[in-house]
């Protein structure tokens, strides 16, 4: 079939350009989408130039098998298959997928059906991981959990970085840099994120005055709390109480 004519009946039934283009932007991830026949129908940028082209109109109508290897494409097939026949997804699939240099490397895949308007299963999209690559994202996160942990346990105390530091078993300036690269803010950054969290929290659940608010969010000055309340909410804590209240007590109508 002319791949324009298999791209234009599949456009008919789901318009996947309403929200596929999302994975256009998404950093390590390889978008694809398949008809019943397993015909690839949709591949972000990152997809195609991995299949070994261009534009993605050049994949569109080809099927696994002319792309990756025989053994592969087979086990990509009955996964397909799967999804296709139970009309549920497949999440978390660590599997051999051909890495840039095209050799053989562990990915996360995941595969969701796609339903017709009257909801008969008409294909499936996907999306492919870098196992390795997502394990060494994780793994300055990974280094820093225990500080991590100790601070949204003791964010209301006073910041003590040389402890930090000793936790994570690292120098002061190592930390301090080690911090900052992970999370894209300093410890002391954090800590007052996480006393505005709190804030947040017993404004709506408690009626405590804003200054009870503040100290118990671990803020020693009213006015610093202030401040620093409006910088990352956009309002003051009284006006985000309020709006806050006013949207909880809306409730939807009920149907007779």
């Amino acid at each position: 079939m002319n791949p324009k004519v298999v791209r234009k009946n599949w456009d008919e039934v789901l318009q996947p350009g309403q929200f596929r283009h999302l994975f256009d932007y998404l950093p390590g991830t390889l978008f694809f989408a398949k008809d019943l026949g397993g015909r690839l129908m949709a591949g972000n940028p990152a997809f195609v130039k991995r299949c070994g082209f261009q534009m993605e109109s050049e994949i569109i109508g080809i099927t696994d098998s002319a792309v990756f290897p025989p053994r592969l494409a087979e086990k990509y097939r009955k996964d397909d298959e799967q999804v296709f026949t139970t009309g549920k997804p497949l999440l978390g699939i660590i599997e051999l997928f051909p890495n840039q240099d095209g050799k053989p490397e562990w990915f996360v895949t995941d595969k969701l059906p796609l339903f017709t308007t009257t909801g008969k299963v008409c294909g499936l999209c996907g999306t492919v991981r870098s196992y390795e690559a997502q394990r060494a994202a994780m793994q300055p996160y990974l280094e820093l959990a225990t500080v991590a942990d100790h601070l949204k346990l003791h964010f209301r105390e006073k910041l003590d970085v040389p402890l930090l530091a000793k936790m994570a078993h690292m120098s002061v300036r190592q930390f301090e840099r080690k911090f900052r690269a992970t999370f894209q803010m300093t410890p002391q950054e954090y800590m007052i994120r996480m006393r505005v969290i709190e804030a947040c929290d017993l404004l709506v659940r408690s009626n405590q005055p804003v200054t009870a608010v503040a100290l118990d969010s671990g803020f020693y000055d009213h006015s610093d709390f202030a401040r620093q309340f409006r910088r990352h909410m956009g309002q003051t804590a009284s006006e985000y109480r309020l709006d806050r209240r006013r949207e909880i007590t809306v409730q939807p109508l009920a149907l007779p």
